[in-house]
């Protein structure tokens, strides 16, 4: 219709990008880096962790 200004929405809150926590970001290594830790302790598990650290990287976080 002639005389009216089309505006774009802003997008809802649930559709907005969120920035990543790296407590909430690669589940599978991080629980497996946990398990790993408490049960044969943090000198046995190096694998593990660098894994976790190697997945944050890849999402941007520095470790």
């Amino acid at each position: 219709m002639p005389g009216l200004a089309t505006a774009s929405p802003s997008p809802p809150e649930s559709q907005e990008k969120k920035p990543q926590k790296p407590c909430c970001t690669c589940p599978e290594t991080k629980k497996a880096r946990d398990t790993g830790i408490s049960e044969k302790g943090e000198e046995h598990c190096g694998r593990l962790i660098e894994a976790h650290k190697e997945c944050l990287r890849a999402l941007g976080f520095k470790t």
